[in-house]
């Protein structure tokens, strides 16, 4: 019913840029809210960033004056802008978004990962 794909991942020096995106597709009513979250080797999955469908975001400390995110909602996409990138940052980095199938009924779903390196 809903399907979240996700691109942009790969390997960049320190310092360098990438910018991921995911789209969501399917049968459904409305897609609230989309972010992304980063899961590093041996560590549990974080919030990176989420973005409101009124607009509004938030970051993780982390990434703040870093990484921006937004969003085109005529194609339910969502974008990471990642400058600055340090070896930290290494992750996959999976997309998430909030889609109510119905007019009362919404799913929390998932893209399955793009793996973010940051080494050089």
């Amino acid at each position: 019913q809903v399907q979240l794909v996700e691109s942009g991942g790969g390997l960049v020096q320190p310092g360098g840029s990438l910018r991921l995106s995911c789209a969501a597709s399917g049968s459904f009513f409305h897609v609230n809210d989309m972010g992304w979250h980063r899961e590093a080797s041996g560590k549990p999955r974080e919030l990176v960033a989420v973005i409101r469908s009124g607009g509004s975001a938030d970051y993780a400390d982390s990434v703040k004056g870093r990484f921006a995110i937004s969003r085109d909602y005529a194609k339910n996409t969502i974008y990471l802008h990642m400058n600055s990138l340090k070896p930290d940052d290494t992750a996959v980095y999976y997309c998430y978004a909030k889609v109510y199938t119905t007019r009362t009924t919404y799913g929390n779903y998932w893209g399955q990962g793009t793996q973010v390196t940051v080494s050089s």
